[in-house]
């Protein structure tokens, strides 16, 4: 049991990582967005946001690998609890919902990618809204682990 703890702590400190990358990417694109045609301004931001990129790459592989280990631990590891059962379709909605924000994040990447190529984005008005997409799924993720309705 001990295993499992550390494990799921461990699978939560590499998601809220990832998660602080998923919300500020975007808030990067919208001071992108605001910067204008100061070229320092723009270097200094597309950097930033490349950094941000490759470091929520490794957080969301991190915390998938310990989550993989969380769903499956019970075939290799002893006294370790299953999540594989009836009732537990709320994983795999979770799951589904995790796919989406990862989804969300590779298209907030493009779309830094493109501007640091000379693309055009989107009003920062527009790309504010788009920040606040992440939020909805993790309130959601957040109360199906929780509340496990199904």
């Amino acid at each position: 049991m001990n295993a499992y703890i550390w494990t799921k702590t461990f699978h939560l400190v590499f998601v809220i990582a990832w998660m602080a990358a998923v919300f500020y990417l975007p808030r990067i694109l919208v001071n992108l967005a605001e910067a204008g045609e100061e070229p320092a301004v723009r270097a200094r931001l597309g950097l930033m946001g490349l950094r941000l990129y490759r470091f929520g790459h490794v957080m969301f592989g991190l915390s998938l690998v310990l989550g993989i280990v969380l769903w499956l631990g019970y075939r290799f590891l002893p006294d370790y609890p299953t999540m594989v059962a009836s009732g537990t379709g709320w994983l795999h909605a979770k799951l589904l919902l995790v796919a989406v924000l990862f989804a969300y994040y590779i298209f907030s990447g493009r779309w830094l990618k493109g501007v640091l190529a000379g693309r055009s984005l989107p009003s920062s008005k527009a790309l504010r809204w788009f920040n606040e997409i992440p939020v909805l799924g993790l309130v959601v993720i957040v109360w199906l682990v929780l509340a496990k309705p199904f």
